[in-house]
């Protein structure tokens, strides 16, 4: 029993993914967030100039997913986007998201700061297999700690 109180609540396993908005809440008072997938792009490809420690130069491809966020709660919003978000593959391999500029568009800085009322958008990226097959997408408050977690589900 007390294994199930301490395992994440997956929340809103949204079909079709893009545009569905899911309401997660992290692990302090007052944090809430809406958070809508609103783009897929994949496969993508790095910026023209990364940056020294992005990882632009693995094997594989690059997938990038835009995400809407806006802070619903009371307390102020902090938080890295990139390692919150986790991808998974159809066979259940999970990918975390990484800070990397691709050509699908501007992506998260590394912190993210929202005022209560505040939304921002932004990429995130993920290096997959070339042969992986997207199928779902994941994320989660406090640097993806937290006990909420939504999910999208690729097409």
């Amino acid at each position: 029993m007390a294994l199930a109180l301490l395992a994440p609540a997956l929340l809103g396993a949204a079909p079709g993914g893009s545009g569905e908005t899911i309401s997660l809440a992290g692990n302090e008072p007052g944090q809430r967030l809406d958070v809508t997938l609103t783009q897929v792009v994949d496969p993508t490809s790095p910026a023209a100039e990364p940056t020294a420690e992005a990882d632009t130069d693995g094997p594989g491809r690059l997938l990038a997913v835009r995400f809407r966020l806006e802070n619903t709660g009371t307390a102020v919003y902090r938080d890295s986007p990139a390692p919150a978000a986790h991808l998974l593959d159809t066979t259940g391999q999970r990918f975390t998201g990484l800070d990397v500029p691709t050509t699908a568009g501007p992506s998260f800085p590394d912190t993210v700061t929202l005022e209560p009322g505040g939304t921002t958008e932004g990429f995130v990226t993920f290096r997959l297999p070339e042969d992986a097959r997207a199928a779902a997408v994941q994320f989660a408050l406090n640097t993806g700690l937290g006990d909420d977690v939504g999910q999208w589900s690729l097409p």
